[in-house]
């Protein structure tokens, strides 16, 4: 069990209590994979580097200054409980990367080979028969669903008291049903060709603000017995939180240093991703500049080269879609903010969620 003293660190020493647990978690499975033998034991261990070896475990963090902010007791006995069902949802947040890279056809996430992509060589160095590509693709989905499946395990099993498990069992599952439905919408809007901007608010609504920022906090109250008034503050925090964190990840998905980010600069644009940013910049080229409008639609989606990913950035900015942005990030800060300010949250989760919020959506990667 982890110390009280761990425990009731700030948020930003969060993390490290964070990967503890899953650390933990990974290793009370062993026992349950090795008897199916050395590949399945390969799937677990990739699948515990990957949560392992990167990601700033944003979603647990918000999940347990939801409960400290609705008066959960960090030195109470049921902490390291509450920490451990909070560390469950950086599995779901594994599951949702690792089939996004193979929907996406991504090569490389936070600077190292994307787990499809690590099957398919492992596939070709040991000279097995069948595609290699398509293997990686197989064992990819199986990884991401093993996630998924470990987040239920890993939450449902961390010894929360009955009625605070009962109170967040639902929001539990309601997030795990919005995420892989805003999943479904980004590839349905893509297949579509549906550049409107109220499809593009509604994938970040659902497949990036639910699960990242409003249902964590909100399964955290959840678990503290939170009231309605406060758990509302809370979910509006959340979705205006959440939806600029997107946004600001989509401005870094076309203008990001890959240095940072971990992922090449322009991906976005060649995967052909229908975000907020291309649906204001379709918008205004519609209305003001046609040819930019054919040209924006033709190229989005398709190899393209440096130059061509430059052009676009260029048009971006010239149509005004990045000020756009921009605008809408800091319109929806100021109000989530506002929300959390007026709320009845303790003024300790208070000061760190607004140090959060303005971390999430002013980052650089």
């Amino acid at each position: 069990m982890l110390s009280t003293e761990t425990i009731t660190h700030a948020a930003r020493d969060l993390p490290v209590a964070i990967s503890g647990e899953l650390q933990k978690f990974f290793v009370s499975r062993e026992a349950l994979v090795a008897p199916i033998g050395p590949h399945y034991e390969a799937v677990a261990d990739l699948l515990a580097k990957f949560v392992l070896r990167g990601g700033k475990r944003v979603r647990p963090v918000f999940a347990w200054l939801g409960w400290v902010g609705s008066g959960g007791n960090p030195e109470s006995p049921e902490a390291p409980s509450v920490l451990t069902a909070c560390a469950s949802l950086e599995l779901i947040q594994a599951c949702a990367l690792v089939h996004d890279d193979i929907i996406d056809n991504s090569d490389t996430r936070r600077g190292h080979p994307t787990v499809h992509v690590e099957f398919a060589a492992h596939h070709a160095n040991s000279a097995w028969n069948g595609d290699a590509d398509r293997f990686g693709v197989a064992a990819g989905i199986i990884t991401g669903d093993l996630a998924f499946a470990w987040a239920d395990d890993m939450f449902h099993g961390a010894g929360l008291p009955r009625e605070s498990h009962l109170r967040a069992f639902p929001v539990w599952s309601a997030m795990r049903t919005e995420v892989l439905g805003g999943q479904l919408l980004d590839i349905v809007v893509e297949a579509s060709d549906d550049g409107s901007l109220e499809s593009a608010e509604k994938i970040n609504r659902y497949k990036t603000a639910a699960y990242t920022v409003e249902r964590p906090l909100h399964l955290g109250a959840a678990i503290a017995g939170a009231n309605d008034e406060l758990i509302s503050a809370f979910r509006t925090y959340g979705e205006c939180i959440g939806i600029a964190f997107q946004l600001r990840d989509d401005l870094l998905g076309v203008f990001g240093d890959p240095e940072l980010t971990g992922k090449p600069s322009g991906d976005d644009l060649i995967e052909g991703k229908r975000t907020e940013l291309l649906a204001h910049a379709l918008k205004r080229a519609d209305a003001q500049r046609p040819q930019d409008a054919q040209f924006l639609r033709k190229a989005i989606g398709t190899d393209l080269s440096a130059h061509d990913i430059d052009t676009i950035r260029s048009l971006l900015v010239d149509l005004g879609a990045v000020d756009a942005v921009e605008q809408r990030i800091s319109t929806l800060t100021d109000r989530g903010l506002a929300a959390l300010e007026n709320s009845t949250a303790t003024d300790s989760a208070k000061q760190q969620l607004h140090q959060m919020a303005l971390t999430v959506t002013r980052r650089a990667f």
